[in-house]
């Protein structure tokens, strides 16, 4: 891997793009510290101590902004949530559906619709921010429409430029420029719990055993994500020979790749923003009324780490979304069409029906394998900081650990890719 990074410094172009996106990494961290007006820090960060895993889930994405209430506080988010829509939309419209069809036009469209689609979501959650401030006392309820008006326009702002910044990575840099944002505000966040966790070592508060207990299940962990994010089923495909002319073509053999984690880490948001659901109404409702209050006990009752089975029900939402997500992004039925069409065929396995539900049966079962892995880890942020009583490094397990990782081998094969162009040897082998 090191060999690789070497060896993709030394080409000028693969250099400009690498040192392009850690150019943009520093527009980032800049806008991390860029405050927006009129707002209580202190009463902001007593709202971050009290306000349990939703505000603390959206800090570590949004690197520490949302904590400092900065221009990128709402983050990336609501363009993530934007594409997942127009991703569940591009299956349920057949316009859509046809519309992606359509080459470079069609996902240039698709693309369009998802930034316009972004805006409106960053508006709407910027405004329901306003109104969770001023009931949090973060802001003087006394604050003019004009206030209220500039700070949703101020995070709507922040939110559509990391937007921008994604697709300039994306277009001028290394790999996916969206996930590399995420990639950053995970990270950015890294050395503030390092330093807590430091400082509480020194003050007696955690034991040393306790941090190399966490470092080691921290090395396990991603040791497991990677070998989950690489593993595929290699179906065997037989191409039949066809005669044009004086020239045979196909008759060769390849390999239908099956990744046992198709869907990435979309399951586990998923499942997250149904168990954050409950909470998140009580907060913008407030706790002080009835229905907050009932709100607060449900999100509570189900919340993984204090039940194990708040635990049992969350994992299960992960594996339902897991084959919800996989049915919707890989169409067993298209495939097993496509490779009749060609005339390709699975060796033992005849063609139409029988490729259907051969296929169809692989996927159901390394799915469940993926599945199972995606809930153990996402329940893993919950477990790990019990089990190794370090409250301040959120990298042991969970979604962020998952993020980070999948983007760092996305990123390095996507280095590996363009040396490849070069004829360098690399560490994908």
């Amino acid at each position: 891997m090191f060999e690789s990074l070497l060896a993709a410094l030394r080409l000028p172009d693969l250099r400009k793009r690498i040192f392009f996106v850690f150019g943009m990494f520093g527009v980032f961290v800049l806008g991390l510290h860029i405050p927006v007006p009129g707002i209580d820090r202190q009463a902001m960060e007593n709202l971050f101590r009290s306000g349990g895993s939703l505000f603390g889930m959206l800090d570590v994405f949004s690197g520490g902004a949302m904590r400092k209430f900065t221009i990128f506080a709402m983050g990336i988010a609501p363009y993530i949530n934007a594409s997942i829509i127009m991703q569940l939309l591009t299956v349920a419209i057949p316009s859509l559906e046809a519309l992606a069809k359509e080459g470079e036009h069609g996902r240039r469209k698709i693309s369009q619709y998802t930034r316009y689609l972004t805006v409106i979501l960053a508006a709407m959650q910027a405004w329901g921010m306003n109104a969770l401030l001023v009931r949090a006392g973060v802001m003087s309820p006394d604050a003019g429409a004009m206030l209220r008006l500039q700070i949703v326009i101020t995070l709507t702002a922040g939110t559509a430029f990391l937007m921008w910044v994604g697709e300039q990575i994306t277009d001028k840099g290394i790999g996916n420029g969206v996930s590399l944002v995420i990639f950053a505000g995970i990270m950015a966040s890294l050395p503030w719990q390092l330093q807590q966790t430091v400082e509480w070592v020194r003050e007696g508060v955690l034991a040393i055993y306790n941090v190399a207990f966490a470092g080691i299940l921290f090395l396990a962990t991603v040791v497991a994500i990677v070998a989950i994010q690489q593993a595929q089923r290699k179906i065997p495909i037989q191409h039949v020979k066809r005669v044009v002319g004086t020239k045979v073509y196909g008759g060769s053999t390849t390999y239908l790749p099956l990744r046992v984690n198709s869907a990435g880490v979309i399951p586990i948001i998923f499942a997250l923003a149904i168990q954050l659901f409950p909470l998140t109404i009580a907060q913008f409702v407030g706790t002080s009324t009835g229905f907050g209050k009932w709100l607060n006990s449900v999100a509570s009752a189900f919340n993984p780490g204090q039940s194990v089975i708040a635990a049992f029900f969350y994992g299960g939402l992960i594996i339902f979304f897991t084959y919800f997500y996989t049915a919707v992004t890989f169409n067993v039925s298209e495939v097993a069409d496509n490779l009749k069409k060609y005339g390709s065929f699975i060796p033992g396995i005849r063609p139409g029906k029988p490729t259907l539900e051969y296929l169809d049966r692989i996927m159901t079962r390394i799915t469940l394998a993926g599945a199972v892995f995606l809930a153990l880890i996402a329940l893993m942020q919950y477990w790990a900081p019990t089990i190794t009583k370090v409250q301040t490094f959120t990298l042991v397990g969970g979604t962020s650990l998952l993020i980070v990782v999948g983007v760092a081998l996305e990123t390095m094969q996507a280095i590996e890719a363009h040396l490849l162009m070069r004829h360098y040897e690399g560490f994908i082998k």
